[in-house]
């Protein structure tokens, strides 16, 4: 899609979307498309309220207007939603080339933010679940064609800001898009190798380095506990290293930053076997590895000013002869023995290869993971937040802060030396599972804890209930690519 500020507003396009919030600048800007479009502006005011998603369609001359309700004081992600809920519902309506309006005194936000939403809302609206489907698909979106084009409407002083804003959104939105199919597709298209695939086909297109061992290299690097949740399967594990660093053009080191994610490509639970009724759903687990590739894609597009690793142990738990069964003792890279009380705490094990390998082997400023861990945090959050845990107060700060201003929320839970008593063992240095059905986040995050080589910068995300959700772009729960905005704006503004 072709993103462009008009030269001149002498012809505009056919379908014009004009965002408006609620409240004390809605009066003054409906006065001005009244005076637009020749309608009466009392009638305009009885119709319109500018409520989350409201939409209200005036016609004049050739154009065609759309009024888009962001509500009170809308937010980025507000913002986004209303666009995001409008692209995917007017796909058929909408018309093309369509434009976005800030030219109708409706601007009552920072210009750049909201541009930014907009167009990484619309162009996630565009957005088809039915990747596999050989009929019944809808048609092509307006914006999803090859001749796609969108105009920005702003003053002239606004254009270098906007322009930058929009193309921020639109590459935000390609990944996240990338990151949807990904997370979406079943687990007979989707295995360990072909996550490796994915990471090696973004460093080539986008700049950084990529390394998939395979099963043998695994081995003899001895990530244990990676290979001990692969027993059951009948495809090979995959350990993925990614790493994007720039030039140092400012003479000063770049902050390293790891991120490791969760690579289950399929969880069956293993021999602690899930209940049937949503295993379908466990396509999923691989929901923070998926950040990890949406956050290391972004910072190359964007050449942000930071050395990046990325690692992602990649693997499913299926259930086989050679399975891992409870009460097996297991080894891990970190030389750390794992008493296996639960094998569908599958998760914490090749997350523990992966933060020791990071951790001793690149020696990262900041070290923070990504899972689909436990229902536990479900429970606790429901699907509006994930848990944050981290021992140190100035970092989970800032992610705290990413979370707020993305919309990608999370709440900090504590991992007090008191839980350490879940993870005590008699026959292994730890076990993975307490075996009580309490504090199952808490358990998990303070398991990992023991694997982070005493980093002293180190934050566990259990996005269990984020990753993958219901909404109205799905009639079953689909991915969100959560985290990938989130952590592309945490980096971003680390100095």
């Amino acid at each position: 899609m072709v993103i462009k500020f008009p030269d001149t507003l002498k012809s505009l396009p056919a379908a014009i979307i004009i965002p408006l919030a609620a409240g004390g600048p809605l009066e003054p800007a409906l006065g001005h498309i009244a005076r637009t479009v020749g309608q009466p502006p009392a009638m305009l005011h009885q119709d319109f309220k500018a409520d989350q998603g409201e939409v209200h369609t005036l016609y004049h001359e050739q154009q065609r207007y759309y009024l888009l309700g962001l509500g009170q004081n809308p937010s980025f992600p507000e913002i986004l939603k209303a666009f995001r809920s409008f692209s995917h519902k007017y796909r058929q309506k909408m018309g093309a080339p369509l434009g976005i309006s800030l030219l109708h005194g409706n601007l009552s936000g920072e210009a750049p933010s909201w541009v930014e939403a907009a167009v990484n809302g619309l162009i996630l609206g565009s957005y088809s679940i039915g990747r596999f489907k050989n009929s019944g698909n809808a048609g092509p979106h307006p914006l999803a064609g090859a001749g796609a084009s969108l105009e920005i409407l702003a003053d002239e002083d606004l254009r270098e800001e906007c322009l930058e804003a929009a193309n921020r959104g639109q590459q935000m939105a390609e990944t996240q898009m990338r990151i949807f199919d990904l997370v979406n597709a079943p687990s007979n298209k989707k295995n360990p190798e072909s996550l490796a695939q994915w990471a090696l086909n973004s460093g080539k297109t986008y700049g950084f380095s990529v390394q998939a061992m395979d099963k043998a290299r695994i081995e003899s690097n001895g990530l244990h506990a990676l290979l001990a949740v692969n027993r059951g399967s009948e495809y090979p594990p995959s350990f993925i290293v990614m790493e994007y660093r720039p030039e140092e053009s400012s003479g000063k080191p770049l902050k390293k930053v790891g991120l490791v994610g969760k690579g289950v490509t399929f969880d069956t639970g293993g021999l602690s076997i899930k209940p049937s009724a949503n295993m379908h759903y466990m396509k999923s687990d691989m929901g923070g590895a998926a950040a990890v590739f949406g956050a290391m894609e972004m910072a190359a597009k964007l050449q942000l000013p930071l050395h990046l690793i990325g690692i992602v142990p990649a693997t499913d738990n299926s259930v086989d002869a050679r399975s891992l069964k409870p009460s097996d003792v297991i080894d891990s890279y970190s030389g750390k023995t794992i008493e296996v009380i639960d094998t569908d705490a599958e998760g914490r094990l090749i997350l523990a290869d992966g933060l020791s390998y990071l951790a001793r082997n690149f020696k990262p400023d900041i070290l923070i993971d990504l899972a689909t861990l436990t229902g536990s945090t479900v429970r606790t959050f429901g699907y509006h937040a994930a848990g944050l845990f981290s021992n140190n107060d100035e970092l989970a700060a800032q992610l705290f802060q990413a979370g707020e201003r993305t919309g990608e929320r999370m709440w900090r839970l504590p991992i007090w030396d008191v839980y350490k008593d879940d993870i005590k063992s008699d026959v292994a240095d730890l076990r993975n599972y307490s075996g009580k059905p309490m504090a199952g986040a808490i358990g998990a995050a303070k398991f990992l804890e023991a694997f982070i080589e005493n980093h002293t910068a180190w934050a566990h995300l259990d996005i269990a209930g984020v990753a993958f959700n219901d909404s109205e772009f799905a009639s079953q729960k689909s991915a969100t690519a959560y985290g990938v905005r989130m952590l592309t704006d945490f980096l971003s503004r680390l100095g």
